[in-house]
């Protein structure tokens, strides 16, 4: 790369390349069953015994103090990729993951990966992301050699192009607030919202869906891996708001608890995160104190690249002056 990063890109570059530590054998050779139908009971064997690869990867910092879930999703997609030697590359094409517990942004965190599987064409990994002896997120992957088959996508959606929309930084900056600080410099990721940010105000409509511009703010480099972990940090960005903007509700009204549960991403072709995507987004459902956000992901020559679902804790909280 010609031009020195911005600060927050090069961070997060250091903290998406982890350091191999060493491994681990994890070891199950049988597993007793219920008894059977005359009451013996049976042992059964178990094909597990692969050793599992141990990563170390730093956190970057963040207003709330908790890790931001979509660094330790990057994270992992890196760690999981980074067992995949074949004599073939195979890009990832899916990943699952459940978010556990809040990770602690001035801590390490520490990632076990499992070899499950390296079939013909394609390679599964599962990964746990450790803090503090306990696991902060669960996850797994699944690789695919290139191959060819049947095509289609959807049309992505018709959207101002970005160069005309603000961007966190032309709203936030200059602003003398930590918040206002983070979202205008902090962050590696540029975004730009069609219909407007909600941090300190809601949508002019009230309705379940919304589109946003994003991309890395410098270049990355040539690594399909690395480009895939950035998208997927990326992804955790903004699905929840389509049930914030369904509902009149902004982040910084003070009532509301919110957290991913889980996270899912299929990457269908190839993108670089350095370059504009086109987020689409809505809310099908929300209930429970859960909201599904649904994402499709485009280049901007209207190229389907990535589906998103997530699930979030939503949580309202009565007003301060509230006397309930």
């Amino acid at each position: 790369m010609s031009d020195p990063s911005p600060p927050a890109l090069t961070h997060l570059l250091d903290v998406l390349d982890l350091v191999e530590v060493g491994s681990a054998e994890v070891s199950i050779t049988t597993a007793r069953s219920a008894a059977s139908g005359d009451g013996e009971s049976t042992s059964v064997p178990m094909s597990f015994g692969e050793d599992m690869t141990l990563f170390l990867g730093q956190s970057q910092k963040m207003p709330h103090g908790r890790v931001f879930g979509g660094q330790v999703l990057a994270q992992g997609v890196v760690a999981c990729g980074r067992t995949v030697v074949t004599e073939s590359p195979r890009p990832l094409h899916s990943l699952h993951a459940y978010f556990m517990r809040p990770g602690d942004d001035t801590q390490p965190i520490s990632f076990a990966v499992e070899r499950m599987r390296d079939g013909r064409s394609f390679s599964t990994r599962r990964a746990h992301a450790i803090q503090n002896g306990k696991p902060i997120l669960s996850m797994s992957c699944s690789f695919q050699e290139p191959a060819e088959g049947l095509d289609h996508h959807d049309p992505m959606p018709d959207v101002p192009r970005p160069d005309g929309l603000k961007s966190l930084s032309d709203v936030f900056g200059g602003i003398d607030h930590p918040g206002a600080k983070h979202l205008a410099e902090g962050r590696a990721i540029e975004q730009r919202h069609v219909e407007g940010n909600l941090f300190v105000a809601p949508g002019p409509e009230q309705v379940a869906r919304q589109s946003v511009w994003l991309r890395a703010i410098g270049e990355l480099p040539d690594d399909p891996l690395l480009h895939s972990a950035v998208l997927a940090y990326a992804s955790d960005y903004a699905l929840l708001e389509p049930v914030l903007r369904r509902h009149g509700r902004q982040w910084m009204d003070g009532t509301l608890n919110v957290a991913s549960l889980d996270h899912a991403m299929w990457f269908h072709r190839p993108a670089r995160a350095d370059e504009w995507v086109l987020y689409a987004q809505e809310s099908p459902s929300a209930q429970g104190g859960r909201g599904l956000g649904i994402g499709r992901m485009f280049t901007a020559d209207g190229t389907m690249v990535a589906t998103v679902a997530q699930e979030g804790m939503l949580r309202v909280r009565p007003p301060r002056d509230d006397p309930a």
